[in-house]
């Protein structure tokens, strides 16, 4: 029965008892100096044997980038998988390429060593480069799924707070990491990657669906997995309205539909319980619905059966969290279109501010020469800015500001619009008006203030790429910071 539910996809033996393919050992061919060289750096990988490396490596100095790399693996990626820290220390010190490297079947040395659950191995790994866990191995497996997979709490919990956006990613079948602990019966790892989602305040990854629509409630409730499914339902996420109890995947079925279909002689009674309490329905009672209901012959098929037909969700209290862009739910092509057309709101908008600026501009000359005790008018010529003759410093900062709004909605555009059709006549009509807004607000700005609208016009287009890109870049590790703080305290 549970195969009628989900489609079950073939899972590698990761288990460090189960020897690394070394057929390059066992070539029949004669050998060279340099196969008896590379045989006997895989022989000392696989024992991690330091002194041995040391003495090849006095063979050779060049060994690492002489010897063949067979499809099988390379020396990180063996000594990872059994476990030798200090041999995989040294190889990382001499050649840190090695660790992007994959082999025959698509895996690395992290794939295996987060597998495998070797922690100290992961963290060394890791150091080299943080995006080593969004590496894609077969079916696009990160080597977080596969600590996942194996039930690794420490490598998970390790990974977490190195590269917390690895929660994120999905697999060929769009499955997320808690997908595929639930579909494993990974308890430990259950409960840690839920409070962790639940700590740093990402519960939309709850509610992300796989590629037959179902989220983790449906999985857990197919699984008969009480416990996963009382952690999933606390009263936080039903209070806060942030789990969608009331999915529908693409047979329209919801968690209790999935429930009742598919009955078993123990432990039903408590989980339908537990789903009505937190305001699980049936589709057939969603006064949203219009798909048939679930107990017709037609949908007691398959979990993963498509229909052409899905309810909305439910609105959640939060409307915050409801309206904010989610992986996996939202389509990058939208979100695009929605910033494109905002970058193109903000630049009309900025343009239009700074050649008609507050007080709009003055119709003629006016020479104040003080003969006249009574004359308290204002010296300015026509054409200049009225705010900026009388009151220098709101006009700079008007100006500073402005300008800046501007120049980073161009930078926008400019990014949105990569690789579109008639770019290079899309960039000349940027540059054009670009020039067009420096020519007015330079000419319109006192002679007081122009060598400052001069200075912002000319150098901050030039300054804003770059400023975005580092501010940017250390808020992120601001906020990695945070997590990593956050999640020391916690345990």
């Amino acid at each position: 029965m549970k195969n009628l539910c989900v489609n079950s996809h073939h899972t590698p033996n990761f288990s460090h008892k189960t020897p690394v393919c070394f057929h390059i050992l066992r070539e029949k061919k004669t050998p060279t100096r340099s196969t008896r060289m590379d045989r006997r750096l895989f022989q000392a990988a696989m024992t991690g044997d330091i002194q041995n490396l040391y003495q090849l490596l006095e063979e050779n100095p060049l060994i690492f980038h002489t010897f063949a790399l067979a499809s099988a693996g390379n020396p990180l990626y063996i000594a990872s998988a059994y476990g030798h820290i200090g041999f995989v220390k040294e190889i990382i010190r001499l050649k840190p390429d090695l660790t992007k490297e994959v082999d025959q079947d698509g895996f690395s040395p992290l794939h295996m060593a987060s597998a495998n659950g070797h922690v100290e191995i992961v963290r060394e790994l890791i150091r080299v480069d943080k995006k080593l866990c969004h590496l894609q191995g077969p079916e696009k497996k990160t080597p977080f799924h596969c600590a996942a997979i194996k039930g690794k709490v420490d490598v998970v919990s390790e990974m977490l707070l190195a590269c917390p956006d690895c929660i994120e990613d999905v697999t060929n079948q769009r499955e997320t990491a808690l997908h595929l602990v639930i579909k494993n019966n990974q308890f430990g790892a259950i409960r840690v990657l839920v409070d962790w989602i639940r700590d740093m305040k990402k519960e939309d990854i709850l509610n992300l669906k796989d590629e037959q629509g179902n989220t983790v409630l449906h999985l857990a409730t197919w699984k008969k997995q009480r416990q996963v499914i009382e952690l999933l339902i606390g009263q936080e996420a039903i209070a806060s309205g942030l789990l969608e109890v009331n999915a529908i995947n693409q047979s329209g079925l919801t968690a209790l539909d999935v429930l009742l279909i598919f009955p078993s002689e123990a432990g039903d009674r408590e989980i339908d319980e537990l789903l009505r309490s937190a305001g699980a329905k049936r589709n057939r009672d969603l006064t949203h619905s219009n798909i048939p209901s679930s107990e017709s012959p037609h949908n007691q098929t398959l979990l993963n059966c498509p229909t052409t037909q899905e309810t909305n969700r439910q609105r959640p209290n939060d409307l915050v969290e409801y309206f904010k862009f989610k992986r996996g739910r939202d389509s990058p092509g939208e979100a695009r279109s929605a910033l494109l057309v905002i970058a193109v709101l903000v630049a009309t908008a900025t343009f239009q501010s700074g050649i008609n600026p507050p007080g709009g501009v003055w119709q003629d000359n006016y020479i104040h020469d003080g003969k006249n005790g009574t004359d308290s008018g204002h010296t300015h010529y026509a054409g200049r800015s009225v705010m900026g003759s009388m009151n220098a410093i709101a006009f700079s900062l008007f100006m500073l500001f402005n300008s800046i709004g501007f120049a980073l909605s161009l930078h926008m555009i400019n990014i949105l619009t990569i690789k579109f059709p008639l770019q290079f006549e899309l960039q000349i009509c940027m540059i054009s008006m670009f020039f067009t807004y420096n020519t007015a607000v330079i000419n319109i700005a006192p002679d007081i203030v122009k060598p400052f609208v001069i200075a912002v016009t000319a150098i901050l287009p030039t300054i804003i790429p770059l400023l975005a890109k580092w501010v940017r870049h250390y808020v992120k590790q601001l906020k990695e910071l945070s997590v990593d703080l956050i999640r020391r305290v916690i345990r």
